[in-house]
């Protein structure tokens, strides 16, 4: 009995390096599709591209956010313990 057709394996896909789920958007290939696409088929245009979920780059947006206003809160406060203390 000779083989008569070549099933190829199933890849995986792209994996988001923060929560681990596929990566929309983007085919799953092996190494060497992706070698061998075009740049527009390995990514989507927004920041962290093909490397995390829109999801996960919401959060990172909003937690540099939050975090920004914090470091600004705190400036307030302290000028405003410097002014009661003088």
């Amino acid at each position: 009995s000779t083989q008569s057709t070549w099933v190829k394996k199933t890849r995986k896909g792209a994996m988001c390096g923060d929560c681990g789920i596929a990566l929309p958007g983007i085919k799953h290939m092996d190494s060497t599709g992706f070698k061998n696409c075009k740049k527009r088929e390995k990514t989507v245009s927004r920041a962290y591209g093909g490397s995390r979920c829109g999801t996960c780059v919401r959060q990172r947006i909003v937690r540099a956010f939050l975090i920004e206003e914090q470091k600004i809160v705190k400036k307030v406060l302290a000028e405003k313990s410097k002014k009661t203390k003088k």
